[in-house]
């Protein structure tokens, strides 16, 4: 790969590094702000916003908000996918940040139901669709910005640490909750929980200083220069990419395994099993503790034997080992609940969740690679953001009541392993060839911008 300087005389061959730790800080703390609101969910809204249902209804109804979001993701992932690859990656991946800091301290200062009545879920509802659409944008641009400045035959491992970021705000979420939780019943429902919603404000204040010394991508700079940056990005993307598209929607169902541990497991396992939050908690830490860990030497193995096996290999194991954390789960077991939780969340799972960065990244060139996976991940993480609403309503009676969610995650868990086995592979592919047809500048004149 050739060496360019961007404005100001700096090597871009000196920003991989750069781009990898703005990409990991920048997602830990924007989904720092993500998985709070999903914690809450689980544990606090039901009796803050929901009051006048019965429990079951009022979990349903707050996992519910918590899908909200992805509804708004795809309109979100058109419109910041469009600009981010027609004004470029850095600027669109500042406005993310700070449209998710805002609208997550806007839901901590929320007055609840029972002070302004209805008005209260709705405003919630709101807030959370803001927070939709920054998330749309965040993953896609900060793995476009990784992947163009990473080197060859290194853009898995370099590419992993968007995800490494997203673990980590996990795990922050999750700490911040643990003293929360603990508070007395009356304390976490007026005050407490709204903590952590406020500490966002130093959260954008981080993510702002670390994006904003972030010079843009080598590749879309060049797409500037040679004047090959188009006017439509998601004209181009639908009809030269739509196959490309459509395989990251059905490998993205993977990400139902992440919101059925993470937000469904927490809240049946205390509202219906009756565990302690806290122990719930630790499980979720410890597992993507490993996973920080994980997430990078499967990104690195992928780098030797290619993307599509190692991604396979983590959905596949992923549908298989849901059946044993679930049934823990149900049973109250808390040593298998962590044994199954830390296998399923922190080994399998790390395997697709690590790798998908450069596989669906690598499906597309530059000039849509932010719309292309900003688009087919949006709509893919649709079912999983519903998925813990679904859970909830098709979660049976007993002791076996929890194989209709473990067939469900499995399932979408499936689909995407055997979907990621039909994609071209590409691990060994110069970035400048990634996505690319032979006709493809020759057809798109008439949608080049000025």
């Amino acid at each position: 790969m050739s060496t360019t300087t961007a404005p100001g005389g700096t090597s871009h061959e000196r920003t991989p590094r750069k781009a990898a730790l703005a990409s990991f800080v920048g997602s830990m703390l924007e989904y720092y702000d993500f998985f709070i609101y999903g914690a809450a969910a689980g544990l606090v809204f039901p009796k803050v916003f929901f009051p006048e249902s019965d429990p079951s209804t009022a979990t349903l109804l707050s996992l519910a908000t918590f899908g909200v979001a992805y509804v708004a993701r795809p309109l979100g992932a058109v419109v910041i996918g469009h600009f981010g690859d027609k004004v470029g990656r850095k600027r669109m991946l500042v406005l993310t940040l700070l449209l998710m800091g805002v609208s997550t301290f806007l839901i901590g200062a929320l007055p609840s139901y029972a002070a302004i009545g209805v008005a209260a879920p709705v405003l919630l509802v709101a807030l959370r669709i803001l927070q939709g659409l920054s998330a749309a944008g965040e993953q896609s641009g900060a793995n476009s910005m990784t992947l163009e400045h990473a080197p060859e035959g290194r853009r898995g491992f370099f590419t992993s640490f968007t995800l490494v970021g997203t673990q980590a705000g996990l795990i922050l979420a999750n700490l911040v909750f643990i003293p929360v939780a603990l508070l007395p019943e009356d304390a976490l429902l007026s005050w407490g929980w709204r903590i952590p919603f406020f500490l966002s404000a130093v959260v954008v204040a981080i993510g702002y200083w670390v994006r904003r010394s972030l010079p843009e991508t080598p590749e879309f700079e060049r797409a500037e220069q040679e004047q090959t940056v188009v006017k439509l990005p998601v004209a181009v993307l639908f009809r030269d990419h739509w196959a490309a598209v459509l395989r990251v929607v059905l490998c993205a169902l993977v990400s139902v395994v992440s919101t059925i541990v993470g937000t469904w497991a927490l809240a049946h396992g205390t509202n219906v099993v009756g565990l302690e939050r806290s122990t719930l908690l630790w499980m979720i830490i410890l597992a993507n503790t490993v996973a920080l860990g994980a997430l990078i030497l499967w990104a690195q193995l992928s780098d030797r034997i290619g993307r599509r096996p190692v991604f396979a290999f983590g959905a596949l194991g992923s549908a298989v080992t849901v059946f044993p954390f679930l049934w823990a789960l149900q049973q109250g077991n808390v040593a298998l609940i962590f044994v199954f939780g830390i296998l399923l969340a922190g080994v399998f799972y790390s395997a697709a969740n690590g790798i998908w960065p450069s596989l669906y990244g690598e499906m597309f060139d530059t000039r849509v690679r932010y719309s292309g996976m900003a688009i087919g991940t949006q709509i893919g993480f649709a079912l999983g953001g519903f998925s813990p609403a679904i859970a909830a309503a098709i979660v049976g009676e007993g002791v076996n009541g929890w194989v209709p969610v473990a067939l469900l995650t499995a399932a979408a868990a499936t689909v995407a392993g055997l979907c990621a086995l039909t994609a071209r592979e590409t691990a060994h592919v110069p970035l400048e060839q990634l996505g690319r047809k032979d006709d493809a500048t020759r057809r798109d004149r008439d949608l080049i911008g000025a």
